[in-house]
């Protein structure tokens, strides 16, 4: 799960840097546009993934008290 939610979490952030750098959302040119239901599911998951990365912080608090 932990793999997934990073392999989510660099997509979205390499789309952001498109958006940010080109004005280009590269997951609403692939399925059809911010509003269709494929791309809003995608941008969902990556919320989550994003959501689900916070825990890794615990994590890294955790090796550093060894």
């Amino acid at each position: 799960m932990n793999i997934t939610a990073l392999i989510l979490v660099i997509i979205g952030a390499l789309n952001w840097l498109l958006v940010g750098l080109f004005q280009f959302d590269v997951v609403a040119a692939i399925f059809g546009g911010q509003a269709a239901l494929v791309s809003r599911i995608i941008y969902t998951l990556v919320g989550l993934a994003g959501l689900w990365s916070l825990s890794f912080f615990g994590k890294l608090s955790e090796h550093s008290e060894d």
